[in-house]
């Protein structure tokens, strides 16, 4: 007698089917991308990403040469949780422009009001 599948890879397995490659924040690999709308604000978008991995979030800044459409729609396939959209007025307000997996617009939040927020979805398993 042998088991196929060890406890680990089962609840793995359970894991992958409940969620169906839709993982919360606390579980995903992918739970940030940074999008400048321009080039101008690729500094910015990096400063950003600095202070999200120091709280232990990963976070990705797209600064290909694709379209801002096209740079929205890589991050959705790709399933980030999250991408935060950064142009001039984000940029000059301190801020970022949030949108979901699900391209629901959650609207401009401070940095450091996205990075709490983030922490105690991440510290309440959501």
């Amino acid at each position: 007698h042998r088991a196929m599948l060890g406890s680990v890879e089962r609840m793995f397995a359970v894991l992958c089917e409940h969620y169906g490659g839709k993982w919360p924040l606390w579980l995903s690999p992918r739970q940030v991308m940074i999008i400048p709308i321009h080039a101008d604000w690729n500094e910015y978008c990096q400063d950003i990403r600095s202070k999200l991995h120091a709280e232990n979030f990963y976070a990705d800044v797209d600064l290909s040469k694709n379209t801002f459409q096209k740079k929205v729609r890589n991050a959705q396939v790709s399933q980030y949780n999250y991408q935060l959209v950064v142009g001039a007025e984000e940029q000059k307000n301190g801020t970022v422009n949030i949108r979901t997996r699900e391209n629901k617009v959650e609207g401009e939040m401070k940095v450091d009001e996205m990075i709490a927020m983030l922490k105690k979805m991440r510290e309440e398993y959501q």
